[in-house]
Parts: structure tokens; sequence; C-alpha cells
């Protein structure tokens, strides 16, 4: 049977009332963000890079110049790189309503294009972005009339404080392995070591998987399903091989400033304390592109300007949560798709 359109004046009249409290979240949003002293900025979608990150899939596209040469340009996977430029320049705490784009990604808790709330605050630690985080779930469920965030038979309370806990302890609890026995305090890891835990605890590993590889695996399998059920889960501290764009914390060089939200069993936020050392960056950049190049054949350039900028950026932490995803589990939606104005085809 064929899916009765978005278009369709029946199915728009049902799918209404999510938009409607879509649009008052996001004023709600902006109002929180303007009084917390943010700019809102508008990065230009059209990248030198879409991002570098091994297992992230841009949409390439050629820029014609007036002299009718082609020069190979991407939209963006995140506004990350833009935005950082503008810290570089003065700006100081700024966000952003950005579309994005993503190839290989669809779902029902992924489109190929979609929206992403992204902000930055200088010279403040990213335990700054947790406390966001709280706020804003607590505002999106007051803006949509709920005092829960569900995502199919999954419910979340959305004004209980989060629970933090390390991707160590969680493998640890929900897998019984030991994943920093498997990271050096120098970054290397031991694909190895992770395939005898991972094999131990029953999932299936093949010859060619890299350590990241059996790292997402057992998280997928493991361990997201156990997260952000009753209240959120601030996922914290992932192995430093995981945080290609954040600074190593200080107590401990095997893991990073880094954390992810979690309501409902659904990721809905990716935090960092921000790496701003070029020479680091341009070298987990290669690393990253050189896995790329292992698993999928093709690389993307590095954004030489943004390298650039790094060097004069200040301390900062930065976080993008997926907007859309927000939505649906403030209005129970089943499906990304229902709570985008104009779904892509």
């Amino acid at each position: 049977m064929t899916e009765t359109p978005w278009w369709a004046p029946s199915r728009h009249a049902d799918r209404r009332p999510l938009l409607a409290a879509r649009g008052r979240i996001q004023r709600a949003f902006r109002g929180w963000l303007e009084a917390g002293g943010f700019t809102e900025v508008d990065p230009a979608a059209l990248a030198a890079s879409p991002g570098n990150e091994a297992h992230l899939h841009g949409f390439a596209t050629d820029a014609i110049g007036n002299d009718g040469q082609a020069r190979r340009l991407y939209l963006h996977t995140s506004p990350e790189f833009a935005m950082k430029k503008l810290l570089a320049a003065g700006e100081t705490r700024i966000a952003a309503f950005a579309h994005v784009w993503r190839n290989r990604e669809r779902g029902p808790l992924h489109s190929p294009e979609f929206t992403m709330l992204e902000w930055y605050r200088v010279g403040e630690g990213y335990e700054a972005l947790m406390d966001d985080c709280a706020a804003l779930l607590a505002l999106a469920a007051t803006a949509s009339g709920t005092s829960e965030l569900r995502f199919r038979d999954h419910a979340c309370d959305p004004f209980a404080a989060p629970e933090r806990l390390s991707v160590a302890d969680a493998f640890q609890r929900h897998a019984g392995i030991d994943l920093l026995a498997t990271v050096g305090v120098d970054g290397t890891t031991d694909r190895d070591a992770l395939a005898r835990q991972a094999r131990a605890a029953g999932l299936r590993v093949a010859a060619d998987d890299g350590w990241s590889d059996i790292l997402s695996r057992i998280l997928v399998t493991h361990v997201e399903p156990h997260l952000g059920h009753g209240r959120a889960t601030i996922l914290d501290r992932y192995p430093a091989p995981e945080a290609a764009l954040a600074r190593r914390a200080q107590d401990d060089p095997r893991v990073a400033e880094r954390f992810e939200l979690y309501a409902c069993g659904v990721e809905l936020a990716n935090g960092f304390g921000e790496l701003t050392d070029p020479a680091e960056q341009r070298r987990r950049f290669q690393a990253e592109m050189a896995e790329k190049s292992r698993v999928y054949g093709e690389t993307y350039p590095l954004d030489e300007d943004l390298l650039a900028a790094l060097a004069i950026m200040p301390p900062a932490s930065g976080i993008a949560l997926g907007f859309d995803r927000l939505v649906m589990l403030a209005t129970a939606a089943p499906r990304i798709d229902d709570v985008m104005w104009t779904p892509v085809p």
C-alpha cells in the first residue's frame, strides 16, 4: 500500500500539532539563548570540508566560477568549523540553528538533512554544557506541554537531574568490559584485547573490524539501550581515540572531555572541551582520514583555514544537539520525518 504523502491535507492535519510544538520549542530555545547572552549566527552551509571524522559522510558539489572552472565544495555535516572561526574572530557566546547534511543516514531517527542546534562558550568548561542540556530538556517539555519525553515505549523525566556516567563505567556495567585496559596513555589502542572481551560478551567480531568498529558495536548493542530511561544520561569521558575534536582529560590522558546526552535510549547531543592545538588537530584529522580510507576508500580535504584559526581560538566548550530528535521526544513522535515541515524525499 502506498504511503500517503506528507503534503496530503489529511496527513498534514495529523502532523500539524507536532509541527506547532516544534515552533514553540524553537522559540523557547531562542529566548533562553538570548537571555544567556548568546548571539545567534548563521554559518554558510557550503564548506571546503564536510568534516574529518572517519564515519561521517558528506554531500559533495561543484561550485563553478566565473571562469567556468569547478571547485569542489561540500554541504557541512555540522557548522562547527565555521563557528570555531567565529570564536577565533572574537565571538565569545554563539549559537546556530543550522541545517546540516549527512549521507548514508536514513531511518526513524535519521534524515539526510536535519536541524542541529550548536552553541559555544568561550572560557567555560564543558560541564557548563551539561547544565545547559538539563535546562533545555526541561524547557522543551514545558514548551510542548508534556511532563515526560517519550520514544516508543521508553520514557524519561525531563525535569530530573541527568545521571552522569563515564563510558568506561558504562561498558563495565552493561557489557562487563574493561574498555580502558585497551587504551594506552599515548592514545594507542589494543584491538585484539577488545575483540577478546567483546567475544566473551557474546558479540561477533569480524576479522577486518578495527578497535573503533568493535567499540561502536558494543556501545550500540550493550550500552545505548540502557541510557536515558527514567532520567537523562550524560555519557562522559569518551576514550581519546573517539574524540578527535576534544581536549584530553587532565587526570587521565586515555580519555577526553567529550560527552553525549541520551534520553529514552536516543542520543541527543555531543559536547566537547574543544581542542585548540592546531598541530594535534591536524594529526587527529589525518588519522581519521586514514581510517576513512581504509573502511570506505575515500577521504575529505582538511580545512586549512580552520587549522590556522585554531592557533588564535581561545579555550572554549561547544556542543551540537539534534533539534529534530528532541522535538520527537517532546511530542512522542515515532519518526523524525513527523516533526519536519517538509521531509526529505
